[in-house]
């Protein structure tokens, strides 16, 4: 589902990492990570051959994420262990952020780019790397690599989903290797605590490898109008779910 328009999924397992599984704090975030990086690669191998993977797009978010991950896990383990302030954070962006993609995509405008747009289309280099540096953070901080938030961002403001899925998948991959190793370090520091399930992150990265790829394939076959309100959707019900969990 979430692979056309450049989310990896992980946004989705890790509620239920925490409510269904029981994975304790703040090992659910490189749990998460792990997941990324056993399931990114379907996708990013079927995406590969568009090209669009090494354009100057990706290449910002990397430059981006790769520190703000760094800093994000730090972060998460000696000085924000709990889950319900970044449940609060994720829906406080999600929510309007799907809501204006949405109604973005139904209400018609001008286009800033098609399905066959170039990588070097988009916002100023400057402003995608430090939107990334956010992204980062939160995605060191919450376990999640960053698509889901850098594809509703980008799509936003007017890239094509066909230039921005594979950018913020290939972002989401290197951030959530770097981040899984971030964490693996802290945890030789900080008791075990800061160690992800293993094994529940390898067998939810397994599934995630060929969903992402099957996902990765169907792409091309969906009409960008599709992917927008999809993307805006699954903001949506992302933001809407962790308002709940978080009001519990």
């Amino acid at each position: 589902m979430t692979a056309p328009v450049g989310v990896s999924g992980a946004v989705f397992l890790l509620p239920v990492q925490l409510s269904v599984f029981g994975v304790p704090n703040p090992a659910v975030t490189p749990t998460n990570l792990l997941f990324n990086l056993v399931a990114g690669p379907g996708a990013l191998w079927r995406h590969n051959r568009t090209g669009v993977l090494h354009g100057p797009l990706t290449r910002r978010l990397v430059t981006g994420t790769v520190p703000g991950v760094v800093l994000g896990a730090t972060m998460r383990v000696f000085a924000l262990p709990g889950p319900g302030v970044f449940r609060l954070l994720i829906a406080a962006l999600l929510l309007p952020l799907g809501l204006w993609l949405c109604a973005r995509t139904l209400r018609p405008a001008p286009a800033r780019g098609t399905g066959a747009a170039t990588a070097a289309d988009g916002p100023p280099s400057s402003s995608v790397t430090v939107l990334a540096l956010a992204v980062g953070i939160v995605g060191g901080i919450y376990g999640i690599g960053g698509g889901s938030l850098l594809g509703p961002i980008l799509v936003g403001r007017g890239l094509p989903v066909a230039l921005v899925a594979p950018a913020a998948l290939a972002s989401t991959f290197v951030t959530s290797v770097v981040g899984a190793i971030t964490f693996a370090l802290l945890s030789t520091v900080s008791g075990g605590e800061a160690a992800p399930d293993w094994l529940l992150g390898l067998a939810c990265g397994v599934g995630g490898l060929l969903g992402g790829y099957l996902g990765a394939r169907l792409q091309p076959r969906l009409p960008e109008t599709a992917l927008r309100l999809l993307l805006g959707a699954l903001a949506t019900a992302i933001g809407a779910l962790y308002v709940m969990q978080a009001a519990r």
